[in-house]
């Protein structure tokens, strides 16, 4: 068991992301790396298909089993190297001819502890704006995942999860203090959503919220950037532009403890109201 510590220091990395997995994984262990030395973060974090372009069409060509292939092998060397927690964003997993969005977590000895597949696949038309469906390459995972960081505890969601409050409740419920989202929202949505979603689920369930992005290319799917950390009173401590960027802060989880305590809003269910709306609603 992790002795418990109630302050971090996070760094999130908002890294480029080309059609070279290795330039890809090269730029990553090197912002990895500065983050860790420079920065002097305990906890780090990677965007959403840091090692590929996000795509349909690029899946398959990108995929790989966990924990084997050059991306958990670059990952797990980055967290051992840098005596780091490393989130290692997402990219592209084939297990038993499925493919998946996946999220892996690595702890300072390097040994994977947490691995998310994407829950909420991401299936939009928006006229005028942009059409996508995940669903037709990617299967689904069905599983939360939860970790520890020094004894806090972590769960992890992948972008399109961010839209469902459900999701956040039930990590809420199992005493999560951090929520972290590798997300590369578009620059349709991303403008209007992007930091309203993360700091409505920050103030729903009083937890710090990182969401990660890539840094905004030129070419194919278009990422919004504005990476984010959002504290669990719902304020912004710190948020990327569009280019390539690591932002960091402090992190004090006395700061959930105080919110919880302050707007009990999970002690003080009006069990009578919901029981006779629920007798209505049947």
């Amino acid at each position: 068991m992790n002795s418990i510590m109630r302050t971090l220091r996070a760094a999130l990395i908002q890294s480029r992301v080309s059609k070279s997995r290795t330039e890809n994984l090269e730029n990553a262990e090197k912002l990895i790396t500065k983050a860790a030395k420079t920065l002097r973060a305990n906890i780090i974090c990677l965007p959403e298909c840091f090692n590929s372009p996000y795509g349909t069409q690029f899946f398959n060509e990108y995929a790989e089993n966990i924990p084997n292939g050059p991306t958990c092998e670059m990952l797990s060397k980055a967290a051992k190297d840098n005596n780091i927690y490393l989130i290692g964003g997402t990219f592209p997993e084939v297990d038993n001819n499925k493919y998946y969005n996946t999220c892996t977590v690595w702890n300072p000895e390097g040994k994977l502890v947490a691995k998310y597949r994407k829950m909420h696949l991401f299936d939009i038309d928006i006229p005028g704006g942009i059409t996508f469906k995940e669903s037709d390459v990617l299967s689904a995972g069905n599983q939360l995942a939860i970790f520890e960081v020094y004894g806090v505890k972590v769960g992890l969601g992948i972008c399109y999860d961010l839209r469902f409050e459900e999701l956040a409740k039930l990590y809420r419920l199992q005493g999560v203090e951090i929520l972290i989202y590798p997300a590369a929202f578009n620059t349709t949505t991303g403008p209007l959503h992007f930091e309203l979603l993360q700091r409505s689920r920050a103030i729903d369930n009083q937890v710090y919220v990182f969401a990660i992005s890539p840094a905004r290319g030129e070419k194919g799917y278009i990422a919004w950037g504005h990476s984010q950390i959002t504290d669990p009173w719902g304020k912004v401590l710190s948020q990327a532009k569009e280019g390539e960027d690591i932002i960091q802060a402090d992190i004090d989880l006395t700061e959930c403890d105080k919110v919880r305590q302050q707007i009990p809003i999970f002690y003080q269910r009006r069990t009578d109201i919901y029981d006779t709306i629920k007798m209505g609603i049947k």
